[in-house]
C-alpha cells in the first residue's frame, strides 16, 4: 500500500505545520516560542510538517527536527524541499530573503544531480532523521528565476526529477514534488512528467482562484497529493480589512483590486455572522484536490484561532451569496459539496 503523503490531525482535521515561521521569517522567534509552535500543533492532533533549507537557512529545519525526533516517526508526515544549497559563512545579513537572523550560512541554487542529492542528504542531517516523506523542488517559476527560466526547467526535467526519483527508490524519500508559488510552472512540469505531491501557496484561495480552471482538475485526475499554503494570501485574508488598512498579498503590498476584493467578501462574510478567516479556511478545504492546508504561525494562540477558524459553522447560504455577487466562481467546491457534478445533479 502507498504510504501517505499527508497525514491528518488525529481528530479528522486536515491542518499541517508549515516551516517557515520557524525560520525566523520577517522577524525573530526564541526557540522556546518556536517549540511552543510545533508542541502545541502536536498535542492539537496535527501530524503534517513541512520546512525547506531556505526556512532561515537551515534554522526551520533544525528547530522542526528537534521538536519531533521524540514522536514515532510513523506517527508523523514531515517534508523539506531542494533547490538552494547552504554555504558556512562566519558573517551573514541580519536579514537575508526576508529571514531575520539566519543561521550563519548563505545560499545558492543548485538543481543539478549532485546538488539535489547533497540537498536532501544535508537536510536529513539538520533534521537528524534518516528519511523525508516527501521532498519538493522549491521556487523554480519564472518569476523567481526570470530570464533563466527556461534553463531552470531543462535541469528540473533533465536532472532533479530524476534524481528524487531514485533518491525514492533508495528509500531516502517517500515521495516527490514541486513547492510553487506559480500553478504555470506546476502545468508546464505535468506535461512531460509524473508528480506524487504538490504544495502550492496561494493560487487557490478565497481570494485568488486562477489555478481553478486548469491545474485543480489536473491534480485529481492524475492523483497527485495536494497540500495547499498560503490560504490567507500573506495576511489578507487572515483579520478583518479595512479600506486605510495596509495589507499585504502574495508577499507584498496589496493592490487595490485585492483589497476591493477581500472587503467585498468580507462584507458578505459580516452579513451572515462569520469571520473571514474561517470562510478562507474552509473555501480552500473544500476542493476534492485537496488533501492538507498547511498552516505557517508563529505562535501557539495563531494555531489555536486557525483551528476555531476550521471549526465555525458557515451557513450554505454565505457561498451561495459569494457565487451570485461574483466572488467566487460558480465552479469552484464550496464546503459541504463534494463536487460539481453531484451538487448540479
Amino acid at each position: 500500500m502507498k504510504t501517505p503523503a499527508f497525514l491528518p490531525c488525529v481528530d479528522g482535521a486536515r491542518l499541517g505545520l508549515g516551516g517557515a515561521p520557524l525560520g525566523n521569517l520577517f522577524e525573530s522567534l526564541a526557540d522556546a516560542q518556536a517549540r511552543a509552535v510545533v508542541d502545541t500543533a502536536w498535542a492539537d492532533g496535527c501530524r503534517s510538517f513541512d520546512t525547506a533549507p531556505h526556512y532561515g537557512h537551515g534554522l526551520s529545519e533544525r528547530r522542526l527536527g528537534d521538536a519531533l525526533r521524540c514522536h514515532s516517526r510513523s506517527s508523523l508526515r514531515l517534508s523539506s524541499k531542494v533547490g538552494r544549497l547552504l554555504t558556512p559563512q562566519a558573517q551573514v545579513p541580519h536579514v537575508q530573503h526576508g529571514y531575520v537572523d539566519t543561521l550563519p550560512f548563505v545560499q545558492h541554487w543548485d538543481l543539478s544531480v549532485s546538488g539535489v542529492r547533497r540537498s536532501v542528504e544535508d537536510s536529513l542531517q539538520r533534521l537528524g532523521l534518516a528519511q523525508l516523506d516527501a521532498v519538493y523542488l522549491h521556487d523554480i517559476d519564472a518569476a523567481t528565476h526570470g530570464p533563466q527560466a527556461d534553463a531552470v526547467l531543462r535541469q528540473v526535467l533533465d536532472e532533479a526529477l530524476p534524481e528524487l526519483f531514485r533518491l525514492k527508490q533508495s528509500g531516502l524519500l517517500g515521495h516527490v514534488g514541486l513547492g510553487v508559488n506559480d500553478h504555470e510552472i506546476v502545468e508546464q512540469v505535468l506535461r512531460h512528467a509524473d508528480l506524487d505531491v504538490l504544495m502550492l501557496a496561494g493560487r487557490y484561495t478565497l481570494l485568488d482562484q486562477v489555478a481553478l480552471p486548469m491545474l485543480m482538475p489536473k491534480l485529481v485526475t492524475r492523483q497527485v497529493a495536494l497540500a495547499l499554503g498560503g490560504v490567507f494570501n500573506s495576511g489578507i485574508l487572515a483579520t478583518r480589512v479595512t479600506a486605510d488598512m495596509p495589507v499585504n498579498f502574495n508577499y507584498a503590498p496589496a493592490a487595490q483590486v485585492w483589497v476591493d476584493k477581500a472587503l467585498g467578501i468580507q462584507r458578505v462574510c459580516d452579513q451572515h455572522g462569520v469571520s473571514l478567516p474561517a470562510a478562507a479556511l474552509q473555501f480552500a478545504l473544500a476542493h476534492p484536490a485537496t488533501q492538507v492546508v498547511m498552516l505557517g504561525v508563529r505562535s501557539a494562540a495563531q494555531w489555536q484561532t486557525a483551528r476555531q477558524a476550521e471549526r465555525e459553522v458557515i451557513p450554505s447560504d454565505l457561498w451561495q451569496q459569494l457565487r451570485h455577487e461574483g466572488w467566487i466562481p460558480a465552479e469552484a467546491p464550496i464546503p459541504g459539496k463534494t463536487s460539481i457534478a453531484k451538487e448540479l445533479a
